[in-house]
């Protein structure tokens, strides 16, 4: 009789463990789904980190003013003068203009022509380090790397030979040599890339030229055409 009593006590409460279980199990399921739903909106209540990442391109692609260019292929250029090297078709046209201005007297001398990222990075950071510059600031008369239009090997800087002293400064708009290239280079297809007052915000270079005589170099320059234009 004891036996019988206590398999219909435990026949009584089973129902009543398997409830308790399955109120349990409902309110992990809550919790979790609770937890599940805030996880997004306690991550949106978290102040997001402030990092640095440094001046941001613009959204035509501008970095600073400038337009982001790659580099030359070493296999695509030839000499133009000692250490100096252009695409090829833009040193052959720079060696015809040069003998061209050569024939009116005129002494056009090469400053700077194709440069390498590395040592882009040097011309923009170092100096800047050197001369305890800001990054807006150097951007106005050097390029970052990786958007300066002489890691294209089709710009040049050029100089009068006759007026050394007006070498990559304004003054060089006063000389025999700048008059010439006004006037001429155009047959040669060399443009002035940042005349005065130019939209992209770079400090006017009389002595910056870039070639735009192939189809290559019309597609790299054309943003900066089309900026121009506007």
């Amino acid at each position: 009789m004891a036996l019988r009593s206590t398999r219909e006590a435990a026949a009584r409460s089973s129902p009543l463990r398997g409830l308790g279980w399955l109120l349990v199990g409902v309110a992990c399921s809550a919790a979790l789904a609770a937890g599940l739903l805030l996880s997004p909106l306690r991550t949106r209540l978290l102040p997001t980190p402030l990092v640095d990442r440094g001046p941001r391109p613009a959204t035509d692609g501008r970095l600073l003013g400038h337009f982001p260019y790659p580099e030359a292929a070493p296999h695509t250029l030839a000499a133009i003068a000692q250490g100096m090297e252009l695409r090829r078709e833009a040193a052959r046209a720079f060696e015809a203009m040069q003998r061209a201005a050569a024939a009116e007297g005129v002494d056009l001398r090469v400053l700077s022509a194709f440069r390498s990222l590395a040592l882009q990075k040097q011309l923009f950071f170092d100096v800047k380090a050197n001369r305890n510059q800001d990054a807006r600031t150097r951007a106005r008369v050097s390029a970052p790397p990786g958007f300066s239009e002489h890691s294209t090997g089709y710009a040049v800087d050029l100089g009068d030979g006759r007026l050394p002293a007006t070498n990559l400064s304004v003054d060089f708009e006063r000389t025999p040599a700048f008059r010439w290239l006004q006037a001429n280079a155009n047959r040669f297809h060399f443009t002035l890339s940042f005349p005065r007052d130019n939209h992209q915000g770079v400090s006017y270079e009389p002595w910056h030229w870039r070639y735009e005589g192939s189809t290559e170099a019309l597609r790299l320059f054309e943003p900066a055409q089309r900026f121009a234009g506007r």
